[in-house]
């Protein structure tokens, strides 16, 4: 198969598609538009987020049998429309699940021991003992919503803390031994700390909002480490300015189509929400890295391989 290449992704995946006997092509730098304009000479795409893959993409793609992703969801793809013109449709969500299970656990525990907090201190001389005294994960309930790669990836992180979790999803009999499956009420109910583990879908668009918060029986922490939308950041920061969130681990945001260059200089242009995010010292932010280690970019690179391959034998 020829197979083109939007984004850049680590070099084995190239190396093992070219010893497999496929022609590879580099395109990193044309516009979408550019890009359809050829697109029907290719059996095959590659791609990360660099643009949207949509009805008019698909219809110039006129030889297309996949659509691969690197990454861990395909929400940038239109989905039925691929579809029901046959292309099959990949991603890896098993190449980065592990770097977000550790990425939310190091997000949980910087929360509860105060890190952030007691380092600036630290940093700007001041010894302050009793005033970062933290909190322990032990004997606490995690209640995880989305129990697919990513929440039992950091189920399987949490074993070891001596706590309690809990996991929803829509799809039932997916508990295991690192986990009970429970209802969204019973969830709501006993959660010390919700983790989101969720793809971006009509059903989470907005689901953290002010009704869904308010339904928490105790307090709780937020970490987010699945999609910037799932949330509503006025919701959220007018939680955690009552107390109802105590913090928040977030590694997407709700703004990211925002220019994150400017994000910190241009503070007239940025949203009040958000603003007040980045001024919270019991708020941890991440540039959306919860899956972006070393070793994330190799496995990534080898399900995709992976699963071209597989296609072959289908």
């Amino acid at each position: 198969m020829r197979i083109l290449h939007i984004d850049s992704n680590h070099e084995l995946m190239i190396e093992q598609l070219k010893a497999a006997g496929h022609i590879n092509d580099e395109d990193y730098t044309s516009t979408k538009e550019e890009i359809e304009a050829k697109i029907d000479q290719y059996e095959g795409v590659v791609i990360r987020s660099r643009f949207k893959i949509d009805k008019q993409f698909l219809d110039a793609a006129t030889n297309l049998k996949f659509i691969a992703r690197v990454g861990a969801g395909l929400e940038s793809i239109d989905i039925p429309y691929a579809e029901s013109k046959g292309v099959a449709l990949i991603a890896a969500p098993e190449g980065n699940r592990n770097a977000v299970g550790e990425h939310a656990l190091g997000m949980l525990l910087m929360l509860f021991n105060k890190l952030k907090q007691a380092d600036a201190e630290v940093r700007s001389g001041q010894w302050n003992r009793e005033k970062n005294r933290g909190l322990e994960l032990e004997g606490k309930t995690v209640g995880l919503i989305g129990y697919g790669n990513m929440g039992n990836a950091f189920s399987k992180k949490l074993k070891g803390f001596d706590c309690e979790v809990l996991c929803y999803d829509i799809r039932p009999d997916l508990g295991n031994e690192n986990a009970t499956q429970v209802s969204l009420e019973e969830l709501q109910q006993r959660a010390d700390v919700l983790s989101l583990h969720t793809p971006w879908t009509p059903l989470t668009d907005k689901m953290v909002n002010t009704e869904f918060i308010n339904g928490f029986k105790k307090p709780f922490w937020l970490i987010n480490t699945a999609r910037g939308k799932s949330v509503v950041t006025a919701d959220l920061t007018a939680a955690l300015k009552s107390g109802k969130i105590l913090g928040a681990g977030l590694d997407v945001l709700e703004y990211e189509k925002l220019s994150f260059e400017n994000l910190f200089t241009a503070t007239k242009q940025m949203p009040e929400p958000l603003q007040y995010l980045i001024q919270a010292e019991n708020v941890v932010l991440t540039p959306h890295i919860a899956g972006w280690t070393v070793e994330s970019k190799i496995k990534l690179a080898q399900t995709i391989v992976d699963k071209i391959l597989a296609l072959q034998t289908v």
